[in-house]
């Protein structure tokens, strides 16, 4: 079954390119994870910190500035926040990359990999409906 090398070669360019955006929205998502860790532990030592301390250092580049403790916990929160919506953002992306991998590659698209979880208000009716049954 020969074919045009520069059809195969082609294809192949493809794939690459597509496995390789894959690739890197799964290292980006282990990159931000690790950060929004780091967060948590910070969040956690600053609620065991004494209650005494009001201001605290807190490293930026390559300075310590001191800033207010609710301060610190504001400012990591709202950085988890945002970790937060990058990661689900790079969730739904990779699905749709995925998919566009197996479409070059000539697989089929995977089954149950676009579902999406319950969200609360639909939760409560699934429990509703069962304690009827």
């Amino acid at each position: 079954m020969p074919q045009d090398p520069e059809i195969v070669l082609q294809f192949l360019q493809e794939v690459e390119e597509r496995s390789e955006k894959v690739l890197a929205d799964k290292q980006q998502m282990v990159d931000l994870d690790l950060k929004r860790n780091r967060n948590r532990e910070a969040l956690r030592a600053l609620q065991r910190e004494a209650a005494e301390t009001e201001m605290l250092m807190v490293c930026f580049g390559n300075m310590f500035i001191q800033f207010p403790k609710t301060k610190i916990k504001e400012m990591i929160q709202i950085d988890q926040e945002h970790l937060d919506e990058e990661i689900a953002k790079l969730r739904t992306e990779l699905k749709i990359k995925v998919n566009f991998l197996y479409e070059a590659q000539g697989k089929p698209e995977l089954k149950g990999f676009r579902l999406k979880p319950l969200e609360l208000e639909e939760m409560r009716a699934v429990q509703q409906d069962s304690h009827l049954i």
